[in-house]
């Protein structure tokens, strides 16, 4: 029933099924503008809610793969969505896949067009469903509340997002990871990119060439905190307990920022949304496009994004 809808930017068109849930889905790849992108629609739902599947950081395609790592995390959602009468976009991310001339030059991109692209794909979305909601993962949890801020959007879900700047992250990520006197200069570094300088060379373990500090310095600098603040609509914010990448205290901030948004704690789920054991088998899954998405997490944005009343803990 899309093909109409969507004719101008129809490229193909596949039936999918989800065998867990057995129901079915379409699955059009179509570009809007410079971007690549698979519109999922559930089958013989007329007018569905659409997600709009934010990736996260690094060279991420639109399944949620990167160049090494390749845990589906975007693709099993969006045939999870599906299966709940969810339609969903998702779309290769600036750089992924290699670096299109459309999008000008690799040194002179800036943060925001991260949240250019997501609105440019709000505005491919808008009215052809009942809901236009934006799902955040990781980093696409900042792209998405920069996006509710630039343009009109129903919900928003982030799913394991930080509530500090990626460069105050990366050095608390890097902190623990590496003894102080390889960690003090790398420190230093991220600092001054903050600041707007250019550290010629970078120290080791920091491979940020001097042309392109200044698009990371964008990135590194963005606050998800007053925005959120601004932000209206209903909002779901989840987190893990086996994420290690991201501590609970991230989600509690988030949350003070967003008194009337819902929550979600999963103890089990890690950073690619999957429950995992421990530390060795959350390794594992981040090469693993198999394995099932934390099922409460599916069901909690399902409901949120059809309009139910989901827990708060």
């Amino acid at each position: 029933m899309f093909a109409k809808v969507f004719a101008r930017a129809l490229v193909v068109t596949a039936l999918t099924c989800a065998s867990a849930f057995v129901a079915c889905a379409e699955e059009s790849s179509i570009r809007i503008g410079p971007i690549d992108a698979v519109l999922t629609t559930p089958a013989n739902v007329e007018r569905p809610p659409v997600a709009l599947l934010i990736a996260g950081s690094g060279s991420t395609d639109r399944d949620g793969n990167g160049p090494q790592l390749k845990p589906a995390t975007l693709k099993k959602l969006a045939e999870d969505l599906a299966a709940h009468g969810i339609a969903s976009l998702r779309y290769d991310k600036r750089g992924a896949k290699g670096w299109k001339p459309a999008f000008g030059k690799p040194e002179d991109f800036r943060f925001k067009d991260y949240v250019d692209d997501a609105a440019s794909l709000v505005d491919f979305l808008r009215g052809k469903f009942a809901r236009i909601v934006l799902v955040g993962h990781s980093e696409g949890g900042l792209v998405a509340i920069l996006t509710a801020r630039k343009v009109p959007v129903d919900r928003l879900v982030l799913l394991v997002t930080s509530a500090r700047k990626q460069g105050d992250l990366l050095k608390a990520q890097l902190e623990k990871k590496l003894p102080p006197q390889k960690f003090e200069p790398i420190a230093r570094a991220i600092d001054n990119i903050m600041a707007g300088q250019v550290v010629d060379p970078p120290p080791e373990g920091l491979p940020i060439s001097p042309a392109m500090q200044p698009s990371i310095a964008s990135a590194f600098n963005e606050d998800p905190i007053d925005p959120l603040k601004q932000i209206i609509i209903p909002t779901l914010i989840v987190g893990g307990g086996r994420d290690r990448q991201l501590p609970r205290l991230d989600l509690v901030a988030l949350s003070a920022a967003a008194p009337a948004a819902k929550t979600l704690w999963l103890p089990d789920m890690n950073h690619v949304l999957v429950d995992v054991t421990d530390d060795g088998d959350d390794l594992k899954s981040y090469n693993d496009s198999a394995r099932p998405l934390d099922p409460d997490l599916i069901d909690a944005i399902s409901a949120f994004i059809i309009g139910a009343e989901g827990p708060r803990n």
